[in-house]
């Protein structure tokens, strides 16, 4: 199996995940907004179960925005260290050709 990602690709990625999930808590929000005209047509467990998530919105808000924060701080660590592995790749292949001896590998008949 071959893994391969590009130097931007996490990047990329931490980019689109924090500009598409900016404020989860906003759209939560608006649910309760949106669903504002169905108050007042429940009865017994549903009426219930509505009041409750009505109730916890925000807290289901501020929540789902902790959860993307962890995420996104997920991707920027994952991010770091894929770059700093690139770069100590990219050192000691430096360094190992900087110590070789190329002329002692050529086979010349002499």
């Amino acid at each position: 199996m071959k893994f391969d990602m590009g130097q931007t690709t996490l990047s990329g990625l931490v980019k689109k995940t924090h500009g598409s999930s900016s404020d989860l808590g906003g759209l939560v929000r608006q649910l309760v907004h949106a669903a504002q005209p169905l108050e007042g047509k429940f009865n017994g467990a549903g009426k219930a179960a509505f009041d409750q998530f009505k109730a916890h919105s925000d807290d289901v808000g501020a929540a789902l925005n902790s959860s993307l924060r962890s995420i996104l701080g997920g991707q920027s660590g994952m991010d770091s260290s894929f770059g700093q592995g690139d770069q100590e790749s990219a050192d000691n292949a430096r360094q190992t050709m900087a110590a070789a001896n190329f002329d002692a590998a050529r086979f010349s008949g002499r």
